[in-house]
């Protein structure tokens, strides 16, 4: 498995992953059917910033870059070292992605296993996380690396 490690993202790459993410979110609400379309950008960067206030400096979380063994960036991922619906010990893995660029490498796995290491450096037990259910990679991935469905929300198009 490739070497990643993470370190904490500057202000700089904080601000395009921001814009990176409010767009992404977005467009998974609305492919969902959890949003409209109109003012999804906006409402996901209502959230964002309500999460994050000081940014990459926003305490009890963890906005990271993942680098690999020449320090090039190879992805991000976001953490909240507190759970937002308070389970005690459980941090929460808001987002995590390898750049499009340096996808097929083998690079998510080792991605995911680095932050969780931060994850319980900073004292968490455990790590949850949503996951769209049209992302079967994502889903795989998870399953594979030890990830437990603990809740499941379905519907149907009538």
């Amino acid at each position: 498995m490739p070497a990643v490690t993470v370190r904490r993202m500057t202000a700089a790459e904080c601000e395009l992953w921001l814009d990176e993410l409010a767009n992404e979110y977005a467009q998974e609400q609305v492919h969902s059917g959890r949003w409209a379309s109109a003012g999804a950008v906006e409402r996901a960067r209502t959230e964002n910033a309500e999460l994050l206030p000081d940014g990459a400096d926003t305490e009890r979380m963890l906005v990271l870059r993942g680098v690999d063994e020449a320090g090039a960036p190879i992805g991000r991922a976001w953490i909240a070292l507190d759970h937002p619906r308070g389970a005690p010990g459980v941090a929460f893995l808001y987002d995590i992605e390898v750049l499009e660029e340096r996808r097929g490498e083998g690079l998510g796995r080792a991605l995911l296993n680095a932050v969780e290491a931060e994850a319980l450096a900073h004292g968490a037990q455990a790590l949850e996380l949503n996951v769209f259910g049209g992302n079967r990679t994502a889903i795989a991935l998870y399953g594979s690396a030890g990830y437990e469905v603990i809740t499941q929300q379905m519907r149907k198009a009538l």
